[in-house]
């Protein structure tokens, strides 16, 4: 009997997946070129991931939110479950946000994107796979051991993806509605400077230190470090190729907030110097505040006095583009 050309590892509590998942199992049943393995929590993906070694599947395929692909990687990078040779890396359109499924091409309906994936698995490979940069973060309190991602919110930005998470989704809303709503509470705090209990917290200070930059501290309403080719408003920062981590960082000054916003509408981020915008790229840096936190891929993670979060490149990996 041929061994499955497709492992698919799905975590069956991510939003996406509430309403899919019986169709997703439906589909792998009458097709057996798919070993479908289902997690409930992430410390179960080290198991999952020894099981699917087994069978060397031709494509690792992940069902799950920015969250599930994040515990995989980081099992892919720190369990050696496949040695050398671990498969390339799809990722299904589940979940909230799905950046790394964005990045990557998978748009829409996840069973369709797994039909287009077992196409593309009995055929060449080779002109559908992309080598990503990712991100090793470790350090912080409670130091931690490295986490593996491709995109990390600090400042002000991962005080807004928690106020979405925790405030706006639980009203139960269509999610381009709760970006939406998202995004006016932002304008109203951060550009109008308006302070209510229903609007995001005030950033706090922060200290950044780039490697070959030197330190940069400030009240910063967004940061974002990222591997992707997608930043934000769907723009993409230019590349000066000193580094793999791409960093940018926006002072919490109105101005600096729409000198950025405007830069990212129009592909100008990162190739045009705007005051109050810090753009970068960079093999290490450092993040340090009181009880700061960045969110890196849906997971939150704290720094503190003493205490940075650190993060390096870590061994890229290939991946497969899903998009026709």
């Amino acid at each position: 009997m041929a061994r499955p050309r497709i492992a698919l590892l799905s975590n069956p509590k991510s939003t996406g997946n509430i309403a899919q998942l019986p169709r997703i199992r439906a589909f792998c049943a009458e097709h057996p070129d798919i070993f479908h393995y289902e997690v409930e929590r992430a410390d179960q993906i080290g198991e999952a991931m020894r099981t699917i070694a087994r069978i060397r599947p031709t494509v690792l395929a992940i069902n799950g939110g920015d969250g599930t692909v994040q515990a995989a990687l980081t099992e892919l990078h720190n369990g050696g479950h496949f040695g050398t040779e671990a498969p390339p890396v799809a990722v299904l359109p589940s979940g909230k946000t799905n950046l790394i499924a964005l990045d990557l091409g998978a748009q829409g309906d996840p069973v369709e994107a797994l039909r287009r994936l077992l196409d593309i698995a009995a055929a060449d490979l080779a002109p559908h796979l992309v080598a990503r940069e990712l991100i090793a973060l470790s350090g912080g309190e409670g130091g931690i051991t490295p986490v593996i991602g491709m995109f990390l919110g600090g400042a002000g930005l991962a005080d807004i993806m928690l106020y979405c998470r925790e405030r706006v989704y639980p009203l139960g809303l269509p999610n381009s509605v709760s970006h939406v709503i998202t995004a006016i509470a932002v304008v109203l705090r951060q550009v109008f400077r308006l302070r209510a209990s229903f609007l995001p917290p005030e950033p706090r200070l922060l200290s950044v230190s780039v490697r070959r930059e030197g330190a940069i501290t400030g009240r910063f309403a967004f940061l974002l470090v990222t591997t992707l080719d997608k930043l934000l408003l769907s723009g993409e920062m230019a590349s000066t190729g000193r580094g793999p981590l791409k960093f940018v960082a926006v002072e919490q000054k109105p101005i600096s907030l729409l000198r950025a916003f405007g830069a990212s509408l129009v592909g100008r981020l990162g190739r045009t110097k705007l005051d109050g915008v810090h753009v970068e790229e960079a093999d290490e840096i450092a993040i340090e505040g009181e009880s700061s936190q960045v969110i890196l891929d849906g997971e939150t993670f704290c720094s503190g006095p003493g205490k940075p979060i650190l993060l390096r490149p870590a061994q890229p990996l290939s991946f497969v583009r899903i998009a026709a």
